[in-house]
């Protein structure tokens, strides 16, 4: 592991002070992703600012509905927080689907947003991969991407994004709160927050840097909205999803869709919103059928190769039975 410098920021202006002054420095959440990958020698910051105990660590629950996460809350604890079961419960079981309780004891949900993605070809650093070296080539393509992505992929670039807890939070429209090194604060929706890879592969986010993200907060989510995380991996415990689907729906007195929110993990190099899907959907009172031609346009443009071309009929059947097992729930979650 290359050396390097560690300082923990006592508050916001002290880490952005110490970030501005240094190219080569990169904030420390939990360290779960980060630490790896400086192990592998994918990333070597010459400075980790440890923002793990800024003050961002409450969870919000608000008079109108909505929810305000800091930061630096642990995953653990906001998938057993009381208000997240009851009323966002996908969010508490996509981030109970993803690695163990130990790793979500230290993992924060800052650091969840931005952890890196998990191909092979990315963190051996003996291959070439354009993400970690742009120009380098993505031997992907001709090699092993059994695990990769279909949706929204390049010619440089079918890395698949790894997070479960992003793939929820898009599906609630999410809004990820940020603050830039001159103190400034803007919001990004979750689901602009990350690139597609296009011709610069090696650029994954909107951030700049020494961006901070202090919050992510959660609108109310439609009155009587039953919804359900869903991931389909290699076994039970441990492992990314191949496909996963955070699906959200309301329905009306007479059976129709109000309203439904889709959202797939697995297959993008980012969390893919269904909107296609979405919106072939919203207002019918869809059948088996309906529901598979709904889902197959959400596919259409897939590009998948011969060992993951399972993913787009897999990808189908998570939302067909996804938003038909939620349109025959009597309860709420």
């Amino acid at each position: 592991m290359k050396e390097f410098a560690y300082a923990r920021a006592g508050d916001a202006d002290e880490a952005a002070a110490l970030i501005a002054e240094r190219p080569d420095a990169t904030y420390l959440g939990g360290g779960t992703n980060l630490v790896d990958l400086m192990k592998l020698g994918v990333t070597g910051p010459g400075l980790l600012i440890d923002v793990s105990r800024l003050p961002y660590d409450r969870i919000e629950h608000r008079d109108d509905g909505s929810v305000l996460i800091g930061a630096t809350v642990r995953n653990g604890a906001l998938a057993g927080d009381p208000g997240i079961r009851e009323r966002f419960p996908l969010l508490s079981q996509a981030l109970l689907a993803g690695a163990s309780g130990q790793l979500r004891t230290v993992a924060t949900v800052g650091g969840n947003l931005l952890q890196r993605t998990r191909c092979g070809y990315f963190q051996d650093v003996t291959k070439p991969c354009n993400k970690r070296e742009p120009g380098s080539g993505c031997p992907a393509i001709q090699g092993a991407h059994r695990d990769l992505a279909v949706l929204g992929t390049s010619d440089h670039c079918m890395a698949s994004h790894p997070s479960d807890m992003a793939v929820a939070l898009v599906a609630l429209d999410a809004v990820a709160h940020l603050r830039s090194v001159d103190g400034g604060t803007r919001t990004v929706p979750v689901a602009e927050l990350y690139l597609l890879p296009g011709d610069t592969p090696h650029r994954e986010t909107v951030l700049d840097h020494g961006d901070l993200i202090t919050a992510v907060e959660l609108p109310a989510p439609p009155p009587g909205a039953r919804m359900r995380y869903r991931k389909v991996r290699d076994r039970w415990s441990y492992a990314f999803a191949l496909v996963s689907a955070a699906t959200a729906v309301s329905v009306a007195e007479d059976g129709s869709l109000r309203d439904v929110r889709i959202a797939l993990g697995g297959v993008a190099p980012r969390p893919w919103r269904a909107r296609i899907a979405e919106e072939r959907l919203r207002g019918g009172r869809p059948d088996e059928e309906t529901l598979r031609e709904a889902a197959r346009a959400e596919l259409a443009e897939a590009r998948p190769l011969p060992d993951n071309a399972f993913k787009v009929d897999l990808a189908i059947d998570l939302i067909v039975a996804g938003v038909r097992d939620l349109i025959a729930r009597k309860d709420r979650v």
